[in-house]
């Protein structure tokens, strides 16, 4: 039993990578730590940045491990995200927190996946436009960062979750939306950071927060492809 869970353990871990994928997981983790080295001030942002880095490739792999790490990645995240005022960040942190075992619990071992109609795709783009639009009157009322931004990672990403943890492979599309408004937003904020010193926030983890939201549109790209192959080979 111990022999075989500690052979499960290494193919979830080491097994069927490919030269390409060890060489850009490699270079997304140095970025991480540049963003460090550029701005010390602070291990949070870049705990939550490596092991952002290290969830997202093994969720583009369909391994379950991805849960664990990113439950670290999350807690982390919910921490920067409240130092810096982006309360929709960080409400949506929390559902990712929660989410992380319920995932584990889902998958299976295999890297079987799903898909929608085309029907059912224009109705999850239509719900997910209105709700973006709710969320961004509800932190406007509350006076978050960037409302509009923070609106898309809090209810487009919700939506992505609940259909990653479905195994659906439309989940990466909705990521590639998630990734370039964080990706925007989190530039900002550092800009903000820049310009202005005294204000609230840290420009370190700003920084680790650019560089991993760079590393998490990357992999939502590269794992549309390998998932649609994955769901090719189940039809």
């Amino acid at each position: 039993m111990k022999e075989t869970m500690q052979k499960r353990l290494r193919d979830e871990l080491f097994s069927g990578w490919l030269t390409f994928e060890v060489m850009y997981v490699t270079i997304l983790l140095l970025i991480q730590v540049i963003a460090y080295v550029v701005a010390p001030d602070t291990v949070i942002g870049m705990v939550s940045g490596l092991f952002g880095v290290i969830a997202l490739v093994y969720g583009m792999k369909g391994r379950k491990i991805t849960f664990i790490f990113g439950l670290i990645q999350c807690v982390a995240m919910a921490y920067v995200a409240w130092v810096n005022h982006a309360y929709g960040s960080f409400a949506m942190d929390i559902v990712y927190v929660i989410s992380q075992p319920i995932g584990w619990l889902m998958w299976g071992q295999d890297e079987s996946v799903r898909t929608f109609t085309r029907q059912k795709r224009w109705l999850i783009a239509i719900g997910a436009f209105g709700a973006w639009l709710i969320g961004w009157w509800v932190l406007a009322s509350v006076h978050g960062q960037l409302p509009y931004f923070d609106s898309i990672n809090f209810v487009v990403a919700m939506i992505a979750q609940v259909l990653y943890i479905l195994k659906y492979r439309e989940n990466w599309s909705l990521w590639i939306v998630v990734n370039i408004a964080n990706l925007l937003y989190w530039i900002i904020l550092t800009w903000q950071q820049i310009v202005n010193p005294h204000l609230i926030g840290s420009l370190g983890s700003g920084l680790s927060q650019v560089a991993l939201q760079f590393a998490l549109l990357f992999n939502s790209v590269y794992a549309i492809r390998i998932w649609n192959q994955r769901q090719s080979r189940d039809v």
